[in-house]
């Protein structure tokens, strides 16, 4: 399938070629869910931890004679009852991790890219680059192309220039052909190609299972 290309400026100059295989097949809203599931699930540091009466220090003494003094029996200061005691059923420890192969990852990368072409969201220009390593210069930049701040750049190689001059934009947000996922491509409102970016892309993916 074939798209517009867009100089830096904005400006038409002339058609891009899509590969089918990665921006014409028919996206799965199940697939992409479990891909977005994974993803997250994966950035968890699962480093909450409260610690059980066993793990409290103290309470090895026995506060009070079981009988004969009016209270209720207690064994430990330590009980999640008593102040400072333990915690009954609290967090722990835990890994949140959910495999995700590299075949699924290279497919669910194909799926969501599809996704945002339905949409009308993928915008290929010939490239990219900036006078000075300043916001103003990003920003002009992508009001020429009529993008919105809070879109993605998908690029061969990323010029430390534009790193510079994307920092101060919010939303916006740069990455690598080469390191490219699912869940990058399905966020931001528009998803804005390089011809080098496109060009790497399919050489990375253009495998992909069916």
């Amino acid at each position: 399938m074939e798209t517009q290309l867009f100089s830096a400026k904005g400006k038409e100059i002339g058609m891009v070629q899509l590969p089918d295989g990665i921006f014409g097949r028919k996206p799965s809203p199940q697939f992409l869910h479990e891909l977005v599931t994974a993803y997250r699930a994966n950035q968890r540091s699962g480093s909450a931890h409260t610690k059980t009466r066993g793990e409290v220090s103290g309470g090895g003494r026995k506060p009070w004679k079981q009988k004969g003094t009016g209270r209720a029996r207690s064994g430990s200061i330590r009980s999640p009852l008593w102040r400072k005691g333990g915690v009954t059923f609290g967090p722990k420890h835990r890994s949140y991790r959910q495999d995700f192969s590299q075949r699924k990852q290279r497919l669910a990368l194909c799926h969501a890219l599809s996704a945002r072409n339905l949409q009308g969201d993928v915008v290929v220009i010939e490239s990219l680059s900036l006078e000075a390593a300043k916001c103003g210069e990003m920003a002009k930049a992508l009001e020429q192309l009529r993008v919105p701040f809070r879109s993605l750049l998908v690029m061969d190689e990323i010029e430390p220039r534009l790193v510079t001059a994307s920092k101060n934009i919010p939303g916006l947000r740069l990455a690598r052909a080469a390191d490219l996922n699912a869940y990058q491509a399905l966020n931001g409102a528009k998803v804005v190609f390089t011809q080098s970016g496109l060009k790497a892309l399919e050489n990375r993916v253009g495998g992909a299972p069916a």
